[in-house]
């Protein structure tokens, strides 16, 4: 089963730069489909979400963690206007946190989203979870 998720801290920032999980929900399904922005090493992918009402060329950048098939973490978002890249130092971290929430079980990934380290926003069917 798919399952997409967003830390706590992405959600944070998801909130300040408005933009809604269907986006996000978007986003992976472009994915899916080969639409891939960037790929970072150690299933670290960024991919450019598009603001609404905005298009893609005012866009913000998502890095997310993720298997390419069951596991969709997003983790770090940036507007292009506030920086451009991420860090190297920021890079390595981000692999290693991406390298432990993809060797996750279930179970796991339950308690986190219990706890709200996580929130899962997406199904199998790719619909938002409210």
């Amino acid at each position: 089963m798919k399952r997409v998720l967003k830390s706590r801290t992405f959600s944070r920032w998801q909130r300040k730069a408005n933009l809604p999980d269907d986006i996000l929900c978007a986003a992976v399904d472009e994915m899916e489909r080969g639409l891939i922005d960037a790929n970072l090493g150690g299933g670290l992918f960024k991919k450019r979400v598009p603001f609404p009402g905005r298009g893609k060329r005012g866009s913000s950048r998502t890095i997310l963690a993720t298997n390419l098939s069951t596991r969709w973490f997003f983790i770090f978002g940036f507007e292009k206007n506030d920086r451009e890249n991420i860090t190297q130092q920021e890079l390595a971290f981000l692999q290693s946190y991406a390298d432990k929430l993809l060797h996750f079980s279930d179970n796991e990934l339950n308690y986190l989203i219990t706890h709200g380290e996580m929130e899962e926003i997406c199904n199998a069917q790719n619909e938002p979870h409210h």
